[in-house]
């Protein structure tokens, strides 16, 4: 069969590890045998980032822009001993805060429903989606080790030179500071966000913070929700039979696994990292979760919810076989292909990316997998795979279904 022609770029940013593994072996078994790929390549890898002095992060955020959807592989966020272990001219921040820093989207994370694979939580009988804002708090924050007793306050300086004051702490020995922001206009379209998609998917929406004890903070989130609401969408909610309602986050984590599922959860930056965790590994598996940023403009940038695999990495590494599941991953490629076919007017390639997902789904339910949902899967005579075979398993798969 000819292959399917593209005619505008992918952003493409490759990643770390395992997943960067992952990404060359899905491309050649699984995308380019009936793909002519165009895409705008950048290597993410965290040995390029801190060759470009991490300028190459904010390139293919800006390319987003340009191109208006891009994949992203899973990047190695560094810590002290990633310092050590590559060699780093400084602690990089994160790649995935830097880019939707500059596209100020909204990210959504839902879990890849498979028979078989059951929810730990039993009464979550349909999908729970994460939307968590994409900019600020902890991820933009400012931080200083403090070495001795000391005064530690907050300072405004406005336009006209005067000055606000707050003291965060009067230090008596060493401790510790953080300075995070958000901005008002991000605050609004991460509401928005959430609002068009709750319309778009006739789904209930919360949203969850901390208002009683952050009264300024997350108190301003929860007045911003409620106006826009108010203001914009309480029609159409009502039109829709759907809802909308804030709750502290603590009530929240209570009502989530009380529920049957099937509304979205909008979280602040940090608790929508923490929590779309918890969501998908009790969903049955971390690689089993699908994630998208969506910002204002409406450019996507689709990638895998999950971390670089490190531990399968170092096992590749020695020549030892590994079970690594790449189901998250080529959903992040089908979710790019899928919408650059919808912008681009090309069915073919919409159509692929459907076949290419049911052929994820349908390996897993004959019971073929990996190694991860081989151990919780409640199929009978289940055949765990190594990662290798288990993408060949379902490039099968799709050739029988084109």
């Amino acid at each position: 069969m000819d292959k399917i022609k593209m005619t505008t770029p992918l952003v493409e940013m490759d990643g770390d590890e395992m997943t960067r593994v992952l990404w060359r072996m899905i491309k050649e078994e699984l995308l380019l045998p009936f793909i002519d790929l165009k895409t705008e390549y950048y290597d993410l890898g965290l040995e390029y980032r801190n060759q470009t002095d991490d300028k190459v992060t904010t390139e293919s955020a800006l390319a987003t822009k340009k191109y208006g959807v891009a994949v992203k592989c899973a990047t190695i966020t560094p810590n002290a001993a990633r310092v050590k272990e590559y060699n780093l001219k400084e602690m990089w921040k994160s790649p995935n805060g830097t880019i939707r820093a500059i596209l100020d989207g909204t990210v959504f994370r839902a879990p890849i429903i498979v028979k078989g694979i059951e929810p730990y939580v039993k009464n979550w009988v349909k999908p729970i989606t994460i939307a968590r804002h994409a900019y600020g708090d902890v991820y933009k924050a400012a931080e200083m080790k403090i070495p001795a007793a000391g005064k530690c306050e907050l300072v405004y300086t406005k336009e006209d030179g005067e000055e606000v004051r707050e003291t965060i702490h009067e230090f008596k020995g060493p401790g510790i500071v953080q300075g995070m922001h958000n901005l008002n206009s991000s605050i609004e379209s991460f509401a928005r966000s959430c609002f068009n998609f709750a319309v778009d998917t006739k789904q209930d929406l919360w949203f969850s913070s901390k208002d009683t004890i952050s009264k300024k903070y997350d108190h301003t989130f929860k007045d911003i929700f409620q106006e826009i609401y108010e203001k914009e969408y309480a029609g159409k909610f009502k039109e829709l039979g759907i809802e909308y309602f804030y709750t502290l986050i603590d009530d929240a984590v209570a009502r989530v696994i009380r529920s049957n599922g099937g509304y979205i959860w909008a979280c602040k930056n940090y608790d929508g990292d923490v929590m779309s965790d918890m969501l998908a590994t009790a969903f049955g598996s971390l690689s089993m979760m699908t994630s998208v940023l969506v910002s204002p403009e409406g450019n996507y940038e689709y990638e895998a919810a999950h971390g670089t695999v490190q531990r399968h990495y170092y096992k590749y590494l020695k020549g030892e076989e590994t079970s690594t599941n790449p189901i998250a991953t080529i959903f992040a490629w089908t979710g790019a292909l899928r919408k650059r076919g919808e912008l681009d007017g090309i069915k073919e390639l919409m159509e692929f990316a459907d076949k290419l997902e049911k052929a994820c789904i349908d390996t897993v339910e004959s019971g073929r997998m990996t190694k991860d949902l081989a151990l919780i899967t409640t199929l009978e005579n289940a055949k765990a795979l190594n990662t290798e075979d288990f993408i060949k398993a379902v490039r099968e798969m799709l050739e029988a279904s084109l």
